[in-house]
């Protein structure tokens, strides 16, 4: 049914239709009492208009009651003898029609809401019925089967008439139509309905006989949460603990289903039995010894047949302290969280995530089952995520400015270079130039670094110096702390060499600065040290234990407000975070503890609050000669430049780049042609007349880019070498260079020697 808007309106004023005639009435009783005649016909005009205004009011609501009634008639014809309930409702969930069936079951409810109406009939009746009511105004219809306390029920919507504000409800109870498993009472077997979100929905009376009482949560129920279907769980029986395998079946509105299959418990003495499961079982004692394996497991540790004279110690590693310790803890009932380490047999890299449980042997001893499970495809997105961390910290500072940046850099060093030609050292004016050279190729080496961390790249271990890496690192990271933080680097002065992926170590960096700089929203200093540390004998340092040796430790300290001591515990798991929603994933702590502890270390955290939080990381260091320790500087032979001849297309959109290029070929006896965009390259290229030999062309320009237009030209002159330059990285764009043959990449900013180096080699091909 279509109210209009003049019905809307004529049901807004009804409580005011008795005030508007009793105005109009003393309007007109004082148009005759008044002596001045413009007055009282003025008032004589209201108090008419008040008197129209409810006769006309009057005649609205009559005229929406009586379609009203007609609609209500319409829909009684389909659903008035309906075994099911039904109910005709406005937008608000206002009641205005409802069935025999509806009032045999709820009474007359004819102007109340019917989300009071069913109230307690199933959990949450009014997010349900406001989820589907607009389904329905979207889609025309809706439904949801949802569990009661006696069965399941179907819940239907259906928009009916042409405004859009009216709704048909119908509850269809489902255990009615004899479908056999879907309503709960009518299944023998113990079973439960959980929600989309684990709540319990619903138990049968079979779950209720099995555990004595009516639950009201899973846990209750279950004493070994989570649940697994097609495992063993233990149920909270009424005298004893009860064994159940567990079977789920997910409804096509998200619920689950729980089906308990009640068997005896299960020996853990027939270990055979379990020796062609799919999963990796091991049963350990309490000191770590492997007492039997499966096959599964066998394989997936590279084991040998009969590994009983292994421990687990010697099969994985990476734990950060030892096995026999771990399994203690797991073994008096102290530790249950499941940890991920590296299979140290296999040839390749293997990751796991191992879980230990207590159980009862044979003989009345303890026990532990192992369940392990492979994770190396999780430490590989767990690689990815170490690039996007890394991407986030200096992806905008590498994209936005570098390639203009890398363009000012090759005309100062460019135009520098060819100032030289025309001095000596014996100039005053010599020094001054170097100068300028030196610190140009220093800013070069910037961009560089910055571009190096925004690519994705094949890391290696190798042994470096950590002083050396350190100061690297640090033009990038006072960029990172802004203004407002001062940034203190100190190192011992003979520092041991370690053994570390330096790209990620970096990265492990770089992730404790920035959250020590978001620690410190006023400012303050961070105070990054490294240094020499020798223990004799093993460390317990929380609840790992560092084994006694040389190890290099470095230490990010900040001023920061620091971490509460609840927190400390899961600072390191993933996805967790102190900072405010929108401002951190949560996952830069968790990926440089798994770098740290994947390269054999260990990473510390002290905080307190008001004074701020030290991070230490130590590193084991690697007994290196001189020679082993990685060069920062490698220097190549040049190449000696001879004049050439031939003829450069040179396009270029930055001119004092392009002046400099067009100098320097000029200098090498090259005759230039020069263009400051692509369409005026092509244009040149137009008069078949002219000869080119070699294409010069940067990259990204306004318009045309380099690619595309050396593709178009290479149509007409196919035998045209080409070099492309860039102030991005050269994989910014190596799928379009795979596919123009004899092109070469020349990085920005190039100094004259190495562009001229580059354009000879091109003509000698």
């Amino acid at each position: 049914m279509s109210v209009g808007p003049l019905g809307r309106l004529g049901h807004r004023l009804a409580p005011l239709a008795v005030w508007f005639f009793l105005a109009g009435l003393a309007l007109i009783g004082a148009a005759f009492l008044v002596a001045n005649a413009r007055l009282g016909l003025l008032l004589f005009v209201c108090g008419a208009a008040l008197f129209w205004s409810v006769l006309i009011l009057r005649v609205l609501i009559a005229r929406e009651r009586r379609k009203r009634h007609l609609f209500h008639a319409t829909i009684a014809t389909f659903v008035a003898h309906d075994a099911a309930p039904s109910f005709t409702t406005d937008a608000d969930g206002t009641i205005d029609y409802q069935n025999k069936s509806a009032v045999s079951r709820f009474g007359a409810c004819d102007g109340h809401s019917i989300v009071a109406t069913i109230e307690g009939l199933f959990a949450a009746p009014s997010a349900t019925l406001t989820r589907l009511q607009n389904q329905a105004h979207t889609n025309g219809a809706a439904f949801e089967d949802v569990a009661t306390r006696t069965g399941h029920m179907r819940l239907s919507v259906h928009l009916v008439g042409e405004g859009g504000d009216c709704f048909l409800w119908r509850l269809e109870d489902l255990t009615e139509r004899g479908e056999a498993g879907v309503g709960g009472e009518a299944v023998s077997l113990p079973m439960l309905v959980l929600s989309p979100k684990g709540k319990l929905l619903f138990t049968n009376a079979a779950l209720h006989r099995l555990i004595g009482h009516r639950p009201t949560s899973l846990d209750r129920i279950v004493t070994d949460l989570p649940l697994r279907s097609g495992d063993l769980h233990l149920l909270s029986g009424q005298s004893a603990p009860v064994s159940a395998r567990v079977v789920k079946y997910d409804s096509p509105t998200g619920r689950q289903e729980v089906y308990f299959l009640p068997e005896l418990t299960p020996q853990l003495g027939a270990w055979t039995d379990f020796d062609a499961l799919p999963v990796a079982l091991l049963k350990v004692s309490a000191d770590g010894s492997i007492l039997e394996s499966n096959r599964a497991a066998r394989d997936l540790l590279a084991m040998p047949a009969d590994p009983r004279a292994l421990n687990l110690g010697a099969v994985v590693e990476g734990l950060g302290r030892s096995v026999a310790e771990w399994a203690g803890d797991v073994a008096q009932g102290r530790l249950h969280k499941p940890e991920f380490v590296r299979a140290s047999l296999p040839e390749k890299d293997t990751f796991l995530q191992i879980s230990l449980t207590r159980v009862e042997g044979a003989d009345g001893e303890t026990e532990l089952v192992s369940v392990l499970t492979d994770a190396t495809q999780l430490k590989a997105l767990e690689a990815q995520f170490v690039q996007s961390q890394k991407m986030q910290a200096i992806g905008q500072l590498a994209g936005g400015v570098a390639h203009d940046f890398n363009n000012l850099l090759t005309a100062i060093s460019g135009h520098c270079d060819l100032l030289l030609l025309r001095h000596d050292s014996s100039d005053p004016e010599y020094a001054d130039l170097v100068q300028i050279h030196q610190n140009a190729n220093r800013a070069a080496a910037l961009v560089g670094q910055l571009l190096a961390f925004s690519r994705k790249q094949t890391l290696k271990p190798e042994v470096i110096n950590l002083r050396d890496t350190l100061s690297d690192l640090t033009h990038l990271l006072n960029r990172l702390v802004g203004e407002k933080i001062t940034l203190a680097v100190s190192h011992d002065d003979d520092l041991r060499p370690i053994r570390v992926d330096k790209r990620q170590l970096e990265q492990v960096i770089m992730n404790l600065v920035v959250n020590a700089r978001d620690a410190m929203s006023t400012g303050g200093q961070i105070a990054i040290e490294s240094r020499n540390m020798q223990f004799n004998e093993a460390v317990i340092k929380g609840r790992a234990t560092v084994p006694a040796g040389d190890y290099v430790v470095i230490s990010v300290a900040d001023q920061g407000r620091g971490i509460p001591k609840e927190q400390l515990q899961q600072i390191f798991e993933p996805f967790f975070t102190t900072k405010r929603t929108g401002e951190g994933t949560g996952l830069g702590l968790s990926t440089a503890y798994g770098i740290i502890k994947q390269t054999g270390g260990f990473i510390f955290v002290d905080s307190a609050i008001g004074i701020g939080t030290k991070f230490s990381i130590y590193l084991p260091t690697h007994a290196a000669s001189a020679a082993d320790v990685v060069a920062t500087v490698v220097t190549t032979p040049k190449r000696v430049v001879e004049r050439g001849e031939g003829v450069v297309l040179l396009v270029e959109d930055e001119a004092p780049v392009r002046a400099f290029a067009a100098r320097a070929l000029k200098l090498r006896g090259y005759t230039v042609i020069e263009a400051d965009c692509a369409e005026e390259a092509l244009e040149h290229l137009q008069d078949e007349a002219l000869h080119v030999d070699l294409f010069l062309s940067d990259v990204i320009m306004p318009g045309m880019d380099g690619p595309t237009w050396v593709t178009q030209a290479r149509e007409a002159r196919p035998h045209v070498k080409v070099i492309f330059m860039s102030g991005y990285a050269e994989d910014h764009f190596s799928d379009q260079q795979a596919q123009i043959p004899h092109s070469v990449f020349l990085q920005k900013p190039f100094s004259l020697s190495e562009l001229t180096e580059v354009v000879q080699a091109q003509f000698e091909v």
